[in-house]
């Protein structure tokens, strides 16, 4: 790097970018990746469009071989990342209360075979199969928005079996194939060893993972609490109530907006049977109905019902012999002809008040639209590299340039942030 091009990547900006990225970056051994972490930073916060590796450094330096260099610095040079998202994650705790951990899931289209992890599978977004790569991020819910922190890519099989495609790829020997179930699981494990706050609630989408109840099993005997979406197909038992005023909500690990609610006297429900979460959302067997007034951008109000019941979950016991864990499950039921329903939520915090459970169940949103902003603004899609590392890199340097914006916004934004439901009780 000549002494006009360090000159122009480090005075660039204010202060605060090189503090920050000092910060995440410090402990990078040789004082030429942190420049290059500082380029890159720089690169994904100022420069327009695509953001290939050429385009960033053009963005940010005058010299022919930044790009090259740039791509060194991401694909090949061996630093860890997990330093950088451990600093990551307490430099967003610092600075905001944290009202839950979020998973997201992404696919990454892909062009060609090469690309570490690539293959074909169906993605919902898209609606057919696709070439891509498929990844989970971690993100923390800061009440109005949320912050990526950490992530994990799928590897499949044929990737893990085959010496010549790990050797390609750059893939350590201690990577191994694992299942999505394992990998979100890996996620909330990671987050939970390092972080310096309480512990959040856990919301994740496990409507299309086939060991969604061997996953709520884990997350229960791991202690944590959670509000997941669960497939329709789910068996579920209706567990039995008994008469009397609405449980009063337990301490909760995460400050979570409520208003005061009146406590209604639910009815006896003692027939226990088995059935799926989708019928059991949708047909009945529910404590206490509720109705939302939901709103988006440019949309008019929609009143839906809200269903709520308990229930148990073969194969998500807790562990402990002989205890058999109640799951509160709800679900929508919206107007007009037939029985439409949208996403079917399972939470062990069954004695929260049901605007406390809607309010967060709108983050899983939050951190959906996290990752469009990501995509269309941060590179997200954009990395162009095919190894291991680098694409641990380039996630770990988005992530970190995503909160260096967003994340002071939304700190000024705070106080006047309200629950984005407005949750009433049907008469």
């Amino acid at each position: 790097m000549t002494a006009h091009t360090r000159s122009r990547a480090l005075d660039a900006g204010d202060s605060a970018l090189d503090e920050f990225t000092e910060r995440l970056f410090g402990h990078l051994p040789r004082a030429d990746q942190r420049r290059w972490a500082r380029v890159y930073l720089q690169g994904l916060l100022t420069t327009p469009g695509k953001k290939s590796v050429r385009r960033l450094a053009a963005s940010v330096t005058e010299s022919p071989t930044a790009s090259q260099s740039l791509q060194q610095f991401i694909n090949a040079s061996p630093w860890d990342w997990d330093p950088a998202r451990t600093e990551l994650l307490r430099w967003v705790e610092e600075r905001h209360t944290v009202h839950a951990w979020t998973i997201g899931q992404v696919a990454f289209p892909k062009r060609g075979e090469h690309s570490v992890g690539v293959h074909r599978r169906f993605d919902p977004a898209a609606g057919r199969i696709v070439n891509c790569q498929y990844g989970f991020g971690l993100f923390l819910s800061l009440g109005g928005m949320s912050a990526p922190v950490d992530w994990r890519l799928l590897l499949p099989e044929t990737w893990s079996a085959d010496p010549a495609m790990r050797r390609r790829a750059r893939i350590s020997p201690e990577v191994a194939h694992q299942t999505p179930e394992s990998l979100v699981l890996e996620l909330i494990d990671s987050i939970a060893a390092r972080t310096s706050s309480v512990r959040a609630p856990v919301i994740a989408d496990f409507s299309r993972l086939n060991g969604a109840a061997a996953l709520i099993g884990m997350l229960g005997r791991r202690g944590h609490d959670f509000l997941v979406s669960v497939p329709p197909t789910l068996p579920v038992s209706a567990a039995g109530l008994t008469h009397g005023a609405e449980p009063a909500r337990s301490p909760s690990r995460a400050p979570v907006r409520t208003q005061a609610r009146t406590p209604v006297r639910m009815p006896v429900r003692t027939a226990v049977h088995a059935t799926t979460a989708g019928d059991f959302a949708r047909l009945g067997n529910t404590s206490h109905p509720y109705a939302a007034l939901h709103t988006g951008p440019g949309a008019p109000p929609q009143r839906l019902r809200i269903h709520s019941g308990l229930v148990r979950v073969p194969g998500g016991e807790t562990g402990v012999p002989g205890a058999q864990q109640t799951y509160r499950l709800f679900g929508e039921r919206r107007p007009g002809p037939g029985l439409r329903g949208g996403p079917v939520w399972l939470t062990n915090m069954s004695r929260h008040r049901m605007d406390d459970l809607l309010f967060l169940a709108r983050e899983s949103a939050r951190s959906a639209a996290a990752l469009g902003t990501l995509a269309d603004e941060f590179g997200l899609l954009d990395f162009e590299g095919r190894s291991f590392p680098g694409w641990h890199h380039h996630m770990t340097l988005m992530s970190a340039a995503f909160a260096y914006k967003a994340v002071p916004v939304a700190l000024r934004e705070r106080q006047e942030y309200a629950p984005p439901l407005d949750v009433r009780r049907s008469a």
